[in-house]
């Protein structure tokens, strides 16, 4: 048994050596396990264009009579049958699953060093068991499913690339005592941004009537299609300019959301930062003294607006901070951190490491 646990790790170690200045791509992967499956790509499963891949391509494509161009398109990999869709990020992933995303899937796993078993496009027991190793790493429910939270912290750790869903829009009346600036915060969007998609010239005055174009769908969900990058960018933007450390509130969100801004848990908390309606009023009535949008920057504001306050109250401890966050200030200065709080603050800290 310990010769052939070496020889997998062997392997395993070959297959995925790529060479110096190479840019790996693990969809590309998966495009490498299906031609693989037809007899047509004998290379490692490398994550790599290389000429080997291409050629692979071009015969596939031949077979299926389409124009040859070496480029796996979405004609192409659909040509490769069940190993050729969907594409990773396009569906939940659940145990017993088949597909392209599974092998790009096992492909980072073993990347990541959690699995070392066949790259064959099948969630079986094995790579099961390596994705729930992953999801206890990164503090998730190990429920071997790969849902937005899971697929977040990959696309995170690896940037494996993710297609963005198309964004959704809305229309706009402008009413008396509207400015482009004004709506453009309360909705999420950069004032460049309202203007080019209208047409207009930010400098000049806005017309009441005037139908404006606003990327988001809704006032309650404008902005809250980002992507995990694009929240990162986000949280790192606010704790800057608030004064809170940025690894430290990319941990808080992270454990909270898992970086998802539309969010919403049975208690009413909502966004990023999973803050409460009382939460959001504290932070609008008393710290501020104006209401905030309802978009994933102004989320991102309320939570980091409330949490600079409490780390504040305890004197700059992350610790206390913390704890306050999750049960009460009231509660931790008349009784203490509770039991049930001290993990919810360990884990929030220790991923503060790895931010």
């Amino acid at each position: 048994m310990r010769f052939r646990v070496l020889l997998t790790v062997g392997v395993a170690a070959c297959a995925f050596a790529s060479p110096a200045g190479a840019h790996v791509n693990a969809q590309q992967a998966g495009v490498q396990v299906a031609l693989r499956a037809l007899g047509l790509y004998h290379g490692p499963i490398d994550g790599i264009v290389g000429p080997q891949t291409v050629a692979g391509v071009k015969e596939a494509q031949r077979r299926a009579h389409l124009r040859v161009t070496g480029f796996a398109d979405a004609r192409t990999r659909r040509s490769l049958g069940p190993l050729g869709r969907p594409l990773l990020g396009h569906r939940i992933i659940r145990p017993r699953a088949f597909g392209f995303d599974v092998a790009v899937l096992q492909f980072l796993l073993t990347r990541i060093g959690v699995y070392n078993g066949p790259l064959d496009g099948y969630l079986g027991w094995g790579a099961d068991a390596a994705l729930r190793r992953y999801q206890r790493q990164v503090h998730l429910a190990p429920d071997g499913v790969v849902g937005p939270r899971t697929l977040s912290a990959l696309v995170l750790e690896t940037r494996v690339p993710v297609r963005n869903q198309p964004v959704a829009y809305r229309t706009y009346v402008v009413r008396p005592g509207d400015s482009l600036s004004a709506i453009a915060h309360r909705f999420g969007v950069s004032v460049h941004t309202l203007a080019r998609m209208n047409h207009l010239n930010p400098n000049h005055v806005l017309l009441i009537g005037t139908k404006l174009t606003i990327p988001g769908g809704s006032e309650t969900t404008s902005s809250l299609e980002a992507t995990p990058t694009e929240v990162r960018g986000r949280l790192d933007f606010w704790s800057s300019r608030l004064g809170v450390s940025p690894p430290l509130l990319r941990a808080l969100a992270w454990m909270e959301s898992g970086y998802q801004p539309n969010v919403v848990s049975k208690a009413g908390a909502r966004g990023v930062l999973q803050t409460l309606p009382s939460t959001r009023r504290f932070v609008e009535d008393v710290l501020v003294g104006h209401p905030l949008p309802r978009t994933l920057d102004g989320d991102i504001e309320v939570g980091t607006l409330y949490l600079h306050h409490l780390l504040g109250r305890f004197d700059g401890s992350e610790r206390l901070g913390l704890a306050a966050w999750y049960q009460g200030e009231r509660a931790v200065r008349e009784h203490g951190v509770f039991k049930e709080t001290k993990p919810f603050v360990r884990n929030v800290l220790a991923l503060k490491e790895r931010m």
